[in-house]
């Protein structure tokens, strides 16, 4: 059966407190298998016999809305996305070392060049980005809590949905669930 990560925006951040076990629950109540969370961030992976992600998307979203009562944007990647998403070389190593932060940005959808040039013109002396595929890397000279920019700031530019994860979780998230 595929197994699927699905990264939730809106979880445990901004007043919106949800309790793992009861996450799963709420996966679990779609015929989900094999729920299991990764820290409490809203990083949740499943197992079902659909194959459509963007169904997956719509059904998780219209569900935690209704149970919620807020909406959590949803983006799942396969196993297999998740670690090319963990190998990809978006910087140079020496570049990423001597950084602050550097996260990945999943998005609901591939952007066109002219939303690339519109992000990449939020560069900073400390802030750099490189897109590939549906995701966005971040990389930051400082803390990221001391950057400027906004996750309305991105999805402006981007013209899609985001939500931003470390790239150690994601390398964590990938170690502990490798593809099958």
């Amino acid at each position: 059966m595929p197994r699927f990560i699905a990264f939730l925006r809106a979880i445990n951040v901004g007043g919106h407190i949800v309790k793992m076990d009861h996450l799963r629950q709420l996966f679990e109540s779609l015929s989900f298998t094999s729920v299991e969370t990764f820290i409490a961030s809203g990083n949740v992976v499943f197992e079902t016999r659909s194959k459509d992600a963007r169904a997956l998307e719509k059904r998780l979203e219209d569900k935690l809305k209704a149970a919620l009562g807020y909406e959590v944007a949803t983006f799942i990647r396969t196993e297999a996305e998740l670690a090319a998403v963990a190998a990809y070389d978006a910087f140079p190593p020496n570049a990423v070392e001597a950084a602050g932060a550097f996260s990945v940005g999943f998005l609901s959808a591939r952007v066109d060049d002219e939303r690339k040039q519109k992000l990449l013109a939020l560069r900073t002396e400390f802030d750099d980005f490189h897109v590939h595929e549906r995701e966005v890397f971040w990389l930051c000279q400082k803390k990221q809590s001391e950057s400027k920019l906004t996750i309305g700031a991105f999805e402006k530019a981007l013209g899609t949905k985001a939500t931003f994860r470390g790239l150690n979780t994601v390398r964590r998230m990938t170690a502990k669930y490798p593809p099958r």
